[in-house]
């Protein structure tokens, strides 16, 4: 038995925030209330601090060790990766397993590798370095014939039979196909009771030719099917035309759609070099230039439209950082704000591996060695949210900020991901999934120039009952995640 003593308690479901004890026993919360029985307990002070129920991260790519580690000091106690997905989704859980995780992971159903295993006759091997690859590839972005569609949905069917956790679609990537190919990818979804997690096709303001806006598409598909649909990473498919599209999603849901969406605080993203939507001469719909790109493995900023034809050319899936937004001008950084204040969005970091100069991407060694470069999204998310919503501004309170953070996302898969069900909340039988942090320290410490720093402010995180971080500093040898799978029926 563990008790945590005298931390302000916070349960998103309820809305109840107290001082209170929480008792844990193995796994699951058994007890919440003052002055708690602690005989034959160890007991943990946690006066003056804040304690919740862990992030539930929808957007993490961080198919490793070191990944995890990171955002487990961001608060981070589960980590889906649902816009990109992998496949075969039980090569990606094995493969988990084997290792061991730190923090509980969940793959989707990846629409690009099927599209790849029927379009161009690759088998899939749940990596997500070979699906980056395949982004700029013309045969894979391309409409899909009739007998291609069926053999790309038949096998996205089997992924959701196999536990994928609904489907996620990188339509950014193949904006021109045809978007009936996205229909049915919802009237699949909503026949199987599971859910969408889409990176959107450009928006109209982007690209006055596209096939339809990408956020209109998510509507129009949540509408006419009544599947759910998340929208990922508002923030930078949208940029500064954010508050059409929240406008737009915010009348769907209105009228009924079961339409999610997410965003992070940052006004710059992160994808691979040979993506679509960074051909030289799509830069311009944006405001983007060459230079606005900087190369994660090297830090090389790009300074010219033949560089960038080079790259895209020789190494299509190398990752790289857009800068989309000025966080230092006011007007940008309101509208990541606004972005984030949007009712019901989800905070969620689009994380990416750590690459290290040597290719490699994973690692036990703690702390991380030097020479590390990701995205400082991975490391600083949820920290630098609940610093700028809470702390900084009070648009949220710690009642929101968790509601954000942690059970709203958890609520996007548990109508098909039964363990889901008990996360994201803080209350008996809950699960013993938590984050204790120190309200005046939390913050991310991560920057564009040091992204793997990790943030400040976590004291302790448990995951399944385990201290993944105790004190403030990281067990090494805790791999308590588990997997969480979808079921369908």
């Amino acid at each position: 038995m563990l008790i945590l003593r005298g931390g302000r308690v916070v349960d998103p479901r309820s809305g109840s925030e107290q001082v209170a004890d929480v008792a844990v026993d193995g796994g699951t919360v058994v007890a919440v209330g003052p002055s708690l029985p602690d005989e034959g307990a160890t007991v943990v002070d946690v006066t003056g601090l804040v304690v919740g129920p862990g992030f539930v991260d929808l957007h993490s790519h961080v198919h490793s060790i070191a990944g995890q580690r990171l955002q487990a000091l961001d608060g981070v106690t589960a980590t889906l990766d649902l816009e990109a997905g992998l496949m075969p989704v039980e090569t990606a859980y094995a493969r988990a397993a084997a290792d061991g995780r730190p923090l509980h992971y969940g793959f989707s159903a990846s629409w690009g590798d099927a599209r790849a295993a029927a379009h161009l006759g690759m088998t899939p091997s749940a990596d997500l370095n070979a699906s980056l690859a395949l982004l700029g590839n013309p045969e894979w972005q391309r409409t899909s014939t009739k007998t291609e569609r069926a053999t790309w949905l038949g096998l996205l069917e089997s992924e959701l039979e196999a536990g994928a956790l609904g489907v996620g679609v990188l339509m950014g990537y193949a904006p021109r196909t045809d978007p009936e190919e996205f229909l049915d990818v919802a009237r699949l979804a909503a026949r199987t009771g599971t859910a969408t997690f889409t990176h959107v096709r450009e928006i109209v303001e982007a690209d006055p030719t596209t096939p339809i806006d990408g956020s209109l598409e998510i509507t129009r598909a949540a509408g006419e099917t009544g599947a759910a649909m998340h929208h990922c990473h508002v923030n930078s498919t949208s940029r500064r035309h954010v508050d059409r599209v929240l406008s737009l999603l915010d009348s769907s849901r209105a009228n009924g759609s079961r339409v999610t969406v997410e965003a992070y605080p940052y006004g710059a993203g992160s994808t691979a070099i040979g993506a679509f939507f960074l051909a030289p001469e799509r830069l311009p719909a944006w405001g983007l230039t060459p230079s606005s790109i900087s190369m994660v493995a090297t830090g090389e900023r790009i300074e010219s439209v033949a560089r960038l034809t080079e790259l895209r050319t020789t190494d299509p899936g190398a990752a790289c950082v857009v800068r989309f937004l000025d966080e230092e001008d006011p007007a940008d950084d309101a509208l990541l704000q606004r972005a984030l204040a949007f009712p019901d969005a989800i905070v969620a970091s689009d994380a990416m591996p750590v690459e290290w100069p040597d290719g490699s991407t994973d690692t036990r060694a703690w702390p991380l060695p030097a020479g590390g470069q990701t995205h400082p999204r991975t490391a600083g998310t949820f920290a630098r949210s609940l610093r700028r919503m809470v702390v900084e501004t009070g648009l949220w309170t710690w009642v929101e900020a968790f509601r954000r953070c942690s059970y709203l996302p958890a609520q996007v898969v548990a109508g098909f991901a039964p363990v889901a069900a008990t996360k994201g909340w803080l209350g008996v039988g809950a699960d013993a999934d938590l984050v204790v942090l120190d309200p005046s320290a939390i913050s991310d410490r991560a920057t564009y120039v040091d992204p793997t720093r990790p943030s400040a402010g976590v004291q302790h995180l448990l995951v399944d009952g385990t201290f993944v971080v105790r004190d403030g500093a990281l067990d090494t040898g805790a791999y308590p995640g588990q997997a969480i799978r979808g079921v369908l029926g």
